[in-house]
């Protein structure tokens, strides 16, 4: 996806919300071992193009003038009870440089599991998105998880999972942690799932 910004002169918070009475958003750009770069962008299109999962798990191209750098979202700041756009973060990535980054998870195939369809259980998720690390050419847009295989007592863990490329999954010390459980419909998790947690 691309990206348009403006390089930006004022700061400070009077410029900031000047900015954005004129409906453009301050950001930065960092990282990749240059000076940060102070942005501006169009509110409408950049609140319009975050609406969009891939734009928070894909490699951008972030245009500034005659400048192209391939950037990922970092973060941003929304504000409390507006749907406006008051600050946003874009990192700086090299092809060569694994990366870190977070992206959803899809969860797929529930529905035909064994464990929902004959045995009157249902799959809990652990979590919705993944750290991952990879190579920005090897960036996936989600990890799709497959449920169609479970049974009662089983869970799908990191290991289950298939990822393209350079991807590994950044666990935080967690050997391999559950992503998804089957669990009673009264939300109990099942004997042999709970033992699987609990190793």
């Amino acid at each position: 996806m691309k990206v348009v910004a403006f390089e930006r002169q004022a700061q400070g918070t009077g410029a900031s919300r000047r900015m954005r009475h004129a409906g453009k958003v301050p950001g930065i750009v960092y990282g990749a071992g240059q000076q940060p770069q102070m942005i501006e962008l169009d509110h409408n299109a950049l609140y319009h193009a975050m609406k969009k999962e891939q734009f928070h798990s894909s490699v951008l191209e972030l245009t500034v003038g005659a400048q192209q750098t391939m950037v990922v979202l970092k973060a941003y700041q929304m504000h409390p009870f507006r749907q406006q756009l008051l600050h946003v973060d874009f990192m700086r990535v090299a092809a060569d440089r694994k990366m870190h980054t977070k992206v959803p998870l899809h969860f797929v195939g529930a529905e035909e599991s064994p464990a929902v369809k004959l045995e009157g259980c249902m799959i809990s998720h652990a979590v919705t998105e993944l750290e991952i690390s990879c190579l920005p050419a090897d960036l996936p847009e989600f990890i799709e998880v497959d449920l169609s295989g479970l049974h009662k007592g089983q869970s799908v863990h990191v290991a289950d999972l298939k990822l393209p490329g350079s991807v590994t999954v950044v666990t935080h010390g967690a050997e391999n942690p559950a992503i998804a459980s089957v669990l009673h419909k009264g939300g109990a998790a099942t004997e042999g799932a709970a033992e699987e947690e609990a190793k």
